[in-house]
């Protein structure tokens, strides 16, 4: 249970989460009761039976929605397209609401696309720049929908990973939420293209799908100096070291 999963912890990152944006919108009572009422339990856990235990919630970029202004950082307005950021955004501020109305130590860390090693690489329906080097890897091509020039933020898995750690040995920053992205703004068609040429394949362009173009974003990109000035991370891993 996620009673005694929390009991007599110090330290607990809730990763926990569907993550497939097109699946929320189809799956959305599912995506609810993982996403929100998940996260739910988490806290409300730790509220009663281990008050003191670090509490780290991952939350994700696109939370944001389409961007007012460029790059976003912490304070930009949320206006979710998807279910799956919607109910990420919901989570995020039931861990926050606890951290104020019952002093619990409880921050929050945003990513944006994360790649690298164990990542699933096997279907659109999750992180984009992950089926691409799935693509690649079956010999290709890379398909990239409409011409690709929306702007991402990808960061690579030993990046996350040192900014979760970074953020855990912090015992100050309760009720705070950080953006860790990398330091580089990338069109989609800028990803592919690199992917291709490490791995010796080619890009393709294909018409949106009706179901994937109502919950595209447009760009997305990220201010991370919060993140570096109050922690002391930085990302170190770029696109072509990182692939």
């Amino acid at each position: 249970s996620v009673v005694s999963a929390v009991s007599g912890q110090d330290l607990i990152i809730n990763c926990a989460a569907t993550t497939s944006h097109p699946h929320s919108m189809r799956e959305p009572w599912e995506t609810l009761e993982v996403n929100s009422k998940g996260a739910i339990n988490v806290v409300e856990a730790c509220r009663q039976f281990n008050r003191t235990a670090r509490l780290i919630q991952i939350g994700t970029s696109t939370q944001l929605g389409v961007q007012t202004c460029s790059p976003a950082n912490e304070l930009h307005p949320e206006f979710p397209l998807d279910l799956y950021s919607a109910t990420k955004s919901a989570a995020e501020k039931f861990f926050l609401i606890y951290a104020h109305a019952y002093e619990l130590p409880v921050s929050v860390i945003r990513f944006a696309n994360i790649y690298g090693p164990r990542a699933a690489i096997h279907s659109p329906e999750f992180t984009f720049n992950n089926f691409f080097i799935g693509q690649a890897l079956g010999g290709g091509p890379i398909t990239v929908y409409g011409d690709g020039l929306q702007r991402r933020n990808i960061l690579f898995i030993d990046d996350a990973i040192d900014a979760i750690i970074s953020l855990a040995k912090s015992d100050k920053y309760s009720g705070q939420v950080f953006l860790a992205g990398s330091d580089q703004h990338l069109s989609v068609l800028e990803i592919a293209e690199t992917i291709a040429e490490t791995f010796g394949c080619t890009v393709v362009s294909l018409p949106w799908p009706i179901d994937r173009r109502a919950i595209e974003i447009g760009d997305v990109a990220l201010d991370n100096t919060k993140t570096k000035k109050w922690l002391g991370w930085t990302p170190k891993i770029d696109i072509k070291q990182g692939l």
